[in-house]
């Protein structure tokens, strides 16, 4: 897949990979990870290739051989567009990544966008949206001025926000999902922004709604202190999570699930005075129905050192 899509460079190197790849849907895998590892010879900075051979090596049952080609891919990309950090770490059974590699998720989603929305809506029953606005109905609010669409992709969630939004923000890392975003026309001001990373400004929002975005963000101490900093006194932030056991958990589909005791504690010591989980189905993989919940929260007790960078911050 990665390996024969990105091109290495070296017009020797490629046609190799391609017969690679041509003797891995053969089922000989032996003999495709012989012809890309002579491939790799000749391109030895070849992140998409070593991502490739990792694949491979994987599928032969090879784990460590595997995880030792996806060292090899961060070390030729540092910033892991390709996610092969998150494979090793899968891999090895015991992650160490914190958050998705924002290289990672922006070529993923700009590669995705044009089909994203029949994908997650018709094949994987994505509800979000939908949920999203039922939850901040029971929790009595209905209506919002100024609203941000935290990861807005390709506008889904804001077409349900638009109605009850007097002004409409969003913010996504992919240039593709903003292109399908400003089409919708639904928005005030669409910006690219990695959410992993955002300062605390003089911006202030009613509403902060983040469908389906912080599973691709691991821990959610920046972003929920960002978020916190970031609303009006009368505030509510709301978005939904993967539903896991532990705190935080990269799962097999490179993705991280939360339990329901960490999110709590976290809104909690950010200053949600009020908190309201709704358990929920967000949408199906490979069929099975993916366990999730659905937060509201609001009633903050502090406000923020508003020069800080969204880190949670001391009480007063």
């Amino acid at each position: 897949m990665a390996g024969s899509v990105f091109s290495s460079g070296d017009l020797t190197a490629d046609r190799r990979a391609s017969f690679a790849e041509t003797l891995a849907h053969l089922g000989d895998l032996a003999g495709a990870i012989e012809t890309l590892s002579g491939a790799l010879e000749l391109a030895p900075g070849w992140a998409a290739g070593w991502f490739r051979l990792g694949e491979f090596m994987e599928l032969a049952g090879a784990e460590e051989a595997a995880c030792d080609a996806w060292d090899k891919a961060v070390l030729a990309d540092p910033a892991d567009s390709l996610g092969a950090g998150l494979k090793r770490d899968l891999a090895r059974r015991v992650p160490v990544a914190e958050a998705m590699p924002s290289a990672f998720i922006e070529l993923l989603f700009d590669q995705y966008a044009p089909r994203f929305e029949r994908s997650l809506v018709e094949k994987l029953g994505y509800r979000g949206p939908e949920i999203l606005v039922e939850a901040l109905r029971l929790a009595g609010r209905t209506q919002f001025g100024s609203v941000l669409d935290l990861g807005c992709g390709t506008g889904l969630m804001g077409a349900a926000l638009r109605p009850i939004s007097a002004w409409l923000e969003g913010y996504d890392i992919s240039d593709g999902m903003l292109v399908e975003a400003d089409r919708k026309g639904i928005y005030d001001v669409l910006e690219k922004r990695d959410i992993a990373r955002l300062d605390v400004s003089e911006r202030r929002y009613e509403l902060i709604v983040a469908a389906d975005v912080f599973i691709y963000l691991g821990a959610l101490e920046r972003v929920i202190g960002w978020c916190a900093g970031s609303l009006s006194e009368e505030g509510v932030l709301a978005f939904t999570v993967e539903l896991g056991e532990r705190p935080v958990h990269l799962r097999e589909s490179r993705r991280f699930a939360h339990s329901q005791g960490y999110v709590e504690a976290l809104l909690h010591e950010a200053g949600f005075g009020s908190v309201r989980l709704m358990p929920c189905v967000i949408r199906e993989d490979r069929s099975v129905p993916i366990d999730g919940l659905a937060v509201v929260a609001g009633g903050l007790r502090l406000r923020h050192d508003r020069e800080g960078d969204g880190d949670l911050m001391a009480f007063a």
